[in-house]
This record gives C-alpha cells, sequence and structure tokens, in this order.
C-alpha cells in the first residue's frame, strides 16, 4: 500500500469517528432562559415579575458603554422638545405671528426714505408748455439730485382695523394650538412607555414560565426513570416547555419593537441602548367628581380655547368684509431737497388726505362677505361640537378608568389564585396523584393570569392619561396621574 493510500484510510478512519461521537453526544444548544433559580428548581413556579424591567441578554457587555437609564420624564421631556408634532406646532406660531405683523402693518404707518442722483433729458410739450416756432421742445440733458422721506399712514380704515385684530387672535390660536399638541405628545410619549413598561413585564413574566416549564420537564424525567410516571407525561412537559420558549421569543420581539417605537418618538437614535427606568406601578387615583371636572375641561382644555379664538378671528374677519364696502381716510406726505446739485438743492414738500369711496368694485366685497360669514358659521358649529366632544371625552375616560380600576383589583385575585393552583397541581404530580395534565392546565392559566394582570394594569395607567389629556392638564400633571413617576 502506498503511503497516500494509507494517509486516506487514516484520515477517513478520524473522520467517521468524529462524526459518531458528535451524534451520540451532540453540543447543548442555547436557549434565551436564564439558568433556573434555586426556587424553579425545586418545582416552585418562580413568581412572574409584574413591574417593568429589563429583558434577558440585555445588560450592556463588557467594553460597551452603558445602556441611557431613562425615566418616565425624560421621556416626556425628549418628546416635547424632538417630537415632529411638537416641533410643527412651534413653527405654527411663528407663521401666526408673522401673519399678525403683516395684517398690522395695515394701520401703522408706514415711512420710506429715497436718495435719487439722475441725468435727464425732457420734453416741454410733454408737460403742456408752449414752444417757439423753429425751437426745440427738448431740453436737457441735465442732472437732478433728490433726497426725499416719504410718510404714509391711515387715518380711518375699519376694515385694516378688524383685520389686525383677526391677525391676533390667529396667533393666540396658534399658541393654544401649541399647548394642545404638546399635551398630545405628552400622552402618546407617557403612552408608549409605558406600553415599553408592559412589554419588559410580559418578557419577564414569559422568562419566569420558562424556567417553571424547564423544571417540570426535568422532574417528569425523573419521575419517567424512576418507574412513576408514563413517558407520555415527559413528552407532555416538553411540549408545554416548547410553547413556553415561543412566548419568550414573541415577547422579546415585542418588547424591541416597542423599544424603537418610543425611541423614534422621542427622538432618540434608533441604535441607542437605554434601560426603562421608571416602573409605573398600580397607584389608585382619587375620585373626581363628574360636575367639577367638566367645568375644569372646558375652563383647561387648549383646544376648546383655540378654537374660541379662532371663532373670534372670524368674527372679526366678517366685520372687516363689511366695512371693506364703506369710505377709508389716508394721508401721503413727503419732505426732501431736489436741485441740479448737491450743493444747490432745495426744500421741496408735499401733503395730502385722499378719501377712499368704494363704488362698484364687481362684485368683489358681496362676494368676500358671503364667504367670510360661511366661514364664521362654520367654526361656529366646530365650537359646538368640540364642547360636545369635550364633555364626552371626559365621561368617557372617568367610565374607562372606574372600569380599568375594578379589572386591575379582579385581575390581581386571579393571578393569586392561579399561584396558588399551579404549585398544588405541581404537589399532586410529584405525588403521582395526577398526571401532570393539571400541570400544564396550571400553567396555561398562570399564563393567562399574568397576562389579564399586565394588561390590567397598562389599561388602567392608559386610562389615567386619557383623563389627564381630556381635563387639558397632560403636561401639568400627567406624572401625578400615573402616581408618584413624575
Amino acid at each position: 500500500m502506498t503511503r497516500s493510500g494509507l494517509i486516506t484510510i487514516t484520515l477517513g478512519t478520524l473522520l467517521a469517528l468524529t462524526v459518531r461521537a458528535w451524534a451520540e453526544s451532540p453540543p447543548a444548544i442555547p436557549t434565551v432562559a436564564d439558568p433556573p433559580s434555586p426556587t424553579a428548581a425545586a418545582g416552585t413556579p418562580a413568581p412572574a415579575p409584574l413591574a417593568g424591567h429589563e429583558g434577558p441578554g440585555r445588560s450592556a457587555q463588557a467594553g460597551e458603554a452603558a445602556p441611557l437609564g431613562l425615566t418616565l420624564a425624560d421621556a416626556i421631556t425628549r418628546g416635547l422638545e424632538h417630537n415632529l408634532a411638537a416641533v410643527l406646532a412651534r413653527e405654527g406660531v411663528n407663521v401666526a405671528g408673522g401673519a399678525r405683523l403683516v395684517a398690522l402693518s395695515g394701520v401703522l404707518p408706514s415711512l420710506s426714505g429715497d436718495l435719487v442722483a439722475s441725468r435727464q433729458k425732457i420734453s416741454l410739450e410733454q408737460y403742456g408748455f408752449p414752444v417757439a416756432p423753429g425751437q426745440s421742445p427738448l431740453i436737457g440733458p441735465f442732472d437732478v439730485v433728490l433726497g426725499q422721506l416719504s410718510l404714509s399712514q391711515v387715518l380711518f380704515d375699519m376694515s385694516a382695523v378688524e383685520r389686525a385684530r383677526a391677525g391676533g387672535e390667529r396667533e393666540d390660536a396658534a399658541r393654544l394650538g401649541l399647548q394642545d399638541a404638546r399635551d398630545m405628545v405628552v400622552s402618546v410619549c407617557a403612552g408608549l412607555y409605558l406600553q415599553a413598561v408592559t412589554a419588559s413585564s410580559r418578557v419577564e413574566a414569559a422568562q419566569a414560565q420558562l424556567t417553571t416549564a424547564e423544571a417540570l420537564a426535568r422532574r417528569a424525567q425523573d419521575l419517567k426513570q424512576a418507574g412513576v410516571v408514563a413517558g407520555i407525561e415527559v413528552l407532555r412537559a416538553d411540549v408545554q416547555l416548547a410553547a413556553q420558549r415561543q412566548r419568550l421569543i414573541q415577547a422579546s420581539n415585542e418588547l424591541d419593537r416597542g423599544r424603537l417605537t418610543l425611541a423614534r418618538a422621542i427622538g432618540l437614535p434608533l441604535g441607542q441602548a437605554f434601560e426603562l427606568v421608571d416602573k409605573v406601578p398600580y397607584a389608585e387615583l382619587d375620585a373626581l367628581d363628574l360636575e367639577k371636572a367638566l367645568s375644569q375641561a372646558r375652563a383647561a382644555r387648549p383646544d376648546l380655547a383655540g378654537a374660541r379664538a379662532v371663532l373670534r378671528a372670524a368674527e372679526d374677519d366678517e366685520r372687516a368684509a363689511v366695512w371693506q364696502g364703506l369710505p377709508s381716510l389716508h394721508l401721503d406726505a413727503a419732505v426732501g431737497r431736489v436741485g441740479a446739485r448737491v450743493e444747490s438743492v432745495q426744500t421741496v414738500y408735499s401733503a395730502a388726505a385722499m378719501v377712499r369711496i368704494p363704488l362698484f368694485e364687481g362684485g368683489r366685497t358681496r362676494g368676500q362677505i358671503r364667504q367670510t360669514r360661511a366661514a364664521l358659521e362654520q367654526q361656529r358649529a366646530r365650537v359646538a361640537d368640540l364642547e360636545t366632544r369635550v364633555e364626552y371625552e371626559v365621561r368617557t375616560a372617568l367610565l374607562d378608568l372606574k372600569a380599568a380600576a375594578e379589572q386591575v383589583q379582579v385581575a390581581r385575585v386571579g393571578h393569586e389564585l392561579a399561584q396558588q393552583q399551579l404549585v398544588q397541581s405541581e404537589d399532586r404530580f410529584a405525588a403521582g396523584v395526577a398526571s401532570n395534565i393539571e400541570v400544564v392546565q396550571a400553567q396555561q392559566a398562570l399564563a393567562e393570569a399574568t397576562e389579564s394582570y399586565i394588561g390590567s394594569l397598562l389599561a388602567h395607567n392608559l386610562a389615567k392619561l386619557a383623563l389627564a389629556r381630556s381635563l387639558g392638564v397632560a403636561e401639568a400633571k400627567a406624572g401625578h396621574f400615573l402616581g408618584g413617576a413624575e
């Protein structure tokens, strides 16, 4: 046998032995679950954390920068600074302020200065001066130097006055719109923060349920080897373990998506790692009297106050259109020095008062009056509808808050009972008096109870945010309504 053939046979034998060894003892497949706690390993289900924490596998690795600690107040502050709705509303105030200045210029004096140096050649016949026969009517070229100040002032024009008032009302409405946008941004950013906290709680609950399922699967294997249970019990436990792993994967993905949504809303770089600092636990809100809440909303809602400001502006526009068909008084004046050369200039001036009386404008005034009155009626309808909507939102928010608080209490009791059911079913299975069907059912009941409790906490906090928004105090009192999260 040649040397090359011997080498080939040796390598083939080593490869076959390696493959066989790997098949008999495959490498362990890493899972997303943390090592089971001693309590879970002993068979007692680890209680599912119900407050928001970071999910598994999200701690900063060695050498990496620590994640940004993000509180609820930080998220709201960043949202108010960077959220698109707040940015657009701030610029809307500048736009309205500019429009007010343009409208105000119609009643303020206009002063301008001119400095002119020209060379001219004119015809006397152009100005009606007689010219002797045989002489040229042209004069020049000659130089003219002119320095002049011109003043234009509206003495009486109620149409311009009303337009200036309308511009001021619209600027006030824009400022109120900015406050409404800020309240909306506070509600959205706080809601996204709460949803991210809830997603983190779901990850921790799924992790705890996975740890329990792993412990139960090991116990079923031990009981099978001891001859206490049949193989079907091990198979059933493995199926439940796979289902819990699926839940953890889904919950982790929802948490990552919630983080991205929150980061985008508050202007954080999407690749920025951050931790949710505030847990926002359950905090009962003091009962509010309906009539008092309605009065507060009618007085504090910036969107309602802004709609009323727009209504006043529409009334000013309607009066401006009416006044446009009436006479107006204007003053124009100018004073300056003019001459052929700078050293020979003489003082000149002019002053004129003008009364403008519209006689026929092709129906423009009547058309503008019709348009402004229609816009006025539309705005009145909007204000009336908004007043009704404010009452509706306050009543709905109070109803939702009451129902959510009751759901939290019921869900809390159900969660405690589900934990007791799981403990008892595990004890019955370990004693051999029941199959692990009861354990699987108890695990599913605990998962449903945990989800119900987590969801009810989120619904309660969102209901409190909705109430603050409906009362018009979201920016000022969102943290107070959520309870100790300011």
